[in-house]
């Protein structure tokens, strides 16, 4: 199963940790013409666990590079993001029943893409989706 992204940025709009690599901290501070230092004191903030750094969020809880209706940071967005929802949907899709995925991933049922793959999923109401 491969889900094309629709860039709805249904994904943006939650409240979560987007997680950054080393690399993902580069790629962004260069893009941006700003220094990785720059990027991280005005960008990022310590992950809850406390191993590294996660993207801000703006007040509601959406990504801090979220720019009306478009990724202000699109051609190099963290690996995360590149990620969503493909990874998600192969690591939990068919191993977690449907009102928990619902419950623990909102974005995903919000996703055009989710929605359009939905749409195309037969019913299966008496097994995990």
């Amino acid at each position: 199963m491969v889900i094309h992204c629709q860039r709805c940025t249904a994904c943006c709009r939650w409240p979560g940790e987007v997680v950054l690599s080393g690399g993902d901290i580069q790629a962004i501070a260069a893009y941006k013409n700003i220094s990785e230092n720059e990027l991280i004191q005005t960008f990022t903030r310590l992950r809850q666990d406390r191993r590294g750094l996660a993207l801000v969020e703006q007040p509601e809880g959406a990504c801090v590079f979220l720019d009306g209706n478009a990724c202000a940071i699109q051609p190099v967005k963290p690996h995360q993001c590149k990620d969503f929802p493909n990874g998600w949907m192969k690591a939990l899709w068919g191993k977690v029943p449907r009102e928990e995925l619902q419950r623990d991933y909102p974005m995903l049922f919000n996703c055009a893409a989710v929605k359009t793959f939905l749409k195309s999923e037969p019913s299966q109401d008496s097994k995990a989706y």
